[in-house]
């Protein structure tokens, strides 16, 4: 049998009120478009959205990269767009960098997550989905997964990951790509992917080269040199025999970190995790939140979804993250609740500053 390949694939193609939510007409698009194709160029698909994201699951036996695969979901967004214009939805079509497709959407503006594996006896896999934040925002919780055995005790008692794993990561700003191993090298990773706006984990193997977790890492801002929305990053994990549980993946999202995004992409929030039903971002557009969705594949189809935040054990660790929003909220436009100088270069602030240049004067000597 053919190995089987699951594309995850998502843009902003138009939301209401504002930033909030995906149209169920956009969503219902998106369903028939992929569904006309199974059978087809796809064995199975699925579409949701997290917050103003809509979200494309596909699988198929033609491999990551594969130019007609891109091409249906650059069709499906394009078409998506009509109709959010046609309904004057808020940003649409924000997302499509460009007016043709040109053999993949990678750097036209949609974010990918794709990731080719041979099927085993039974082949959990678990899709998240962000919103409001940059592809950094994963580089905690996958060393959690992959490579803390507070977080992953099967690193100490599983013999199938006792050797550790090995991270892929990309530098976005200077387009270089580095590979780390754990344990052995896991000082040399955090040095790296400390800084999430920079150094982002692409993908995590088992040492034999099994792919465990593949993410998306399209950076919108530098991608258009200039803000034109959050990158609301994708990421797809597979679990069990021989990789992290399906508990060891989740467990890690107990713990409420505080990435870049939010309002205006200009800002430090709570990552929230949160059923389907809650992905709709509405306090100051946000907070950023994100989803996780549960499959079976099962000769490529997806039995599913299980909406694995959709649970009281998480309701703890959203308290936490409206705790930690409260508080960011409260500084208003003071760093560390606003970004950095450096990562607001590709907001509007830099507009302002423009308008007050000439304002100031050199100190005296």
């Amino acid at each position: 049998m053919p190995k089987t390949t699951i594309s995850v694939i998502k843009a902003d193609v138009g939301s209401y009120p504002g930033h909030s939510r995906t149209h169920p007409k956009l969503l219902e698009k998106a369903t028939r478009m992929l569904k006309e194709q199974e059978g087809k160029l796809l064995i199975d698909s699925f579409v949701t959205h997290c917050g103003d994201d809509l979200e494309l699951i596909m699988t198929h036996t033609r491999g990551e990269d594969n130019v007609e695969i891109h091409k249906l979901a650059w069709e499906v967004f394009m078409e998506c767009t009509k109709i959010a214009r046609e309904m004057k939805l808020y940003g649409a079509g924000q997302d499509m960098l460009a007016d043709a497709f040109s053999g993949n959407v990678k750097g036209m503006g949609p974010g990918v997550a794709e990731m080719e594996f041979e099927e085993r006896g039974s082949d959990p896999v678990l899709v998240f989905m962000a919103d409001k934040t940059e592809p950094g925002a994963w580089n905690f919780y996958l060393y959690k997964i992959f490579a803390d055995p507070f977080s992953n005790p099967g690193l100490v008692i599983d013999p199938t990951m006792h050797e550790g794993f090995v991270f892929e990561v990309h530098d976005v700003i200077d387009k270089r790509v580095v590979e780390f191993k754990t344990p052995e090298e896991s000082y040399s990773l955090l040095a790296y992917i400390g800084a999430p706006s920079r150094y982002v984990v692409k993908a995590v193997r088992r040492k034999d080269g099994v792919i465990a977790a593949s993410t998306s890492t399209q950076r919108l801002n530098l991608m258009a040199g200039r803000y034109v929305g959050k990158d609301d990053p994708v990421m797809i994990v597979r679990a069990q025999s021989g990789l992290p549980s399906v508990g060891e993946v989740i467990d890690p999202f107990t713990i409420p970190t505080i990435v870049a995004g939010w309002m205006r992409g200009s800002h430090h929030g709570p990552f929230m995790p949160v059923g389907l039903p809650d992905a709709n971002c509405a306090r100051f557009d946000g907070p950023p939140r994100v989803i996780c969705l549960g499959f079976q594949v099962c000769n490529g189809k997806l039995i599913g979804p299980a909406d694995m935040f959709d649970d009281p054990s998480y309701d703890r660790v959203r308290d936490r993250c409206n705790e930690i929003a409260d508080v960011l909220r409260a500084m208003g436009p003071f760093e560390p609740h606003r970004l950095s100088l450096e990562e607001m270069e590709y907001t509007t602030l830099p507009i302002v500053e423009k308008t007050l240049k000439n304002r100031w004067k050199p100190l005296p000597e």
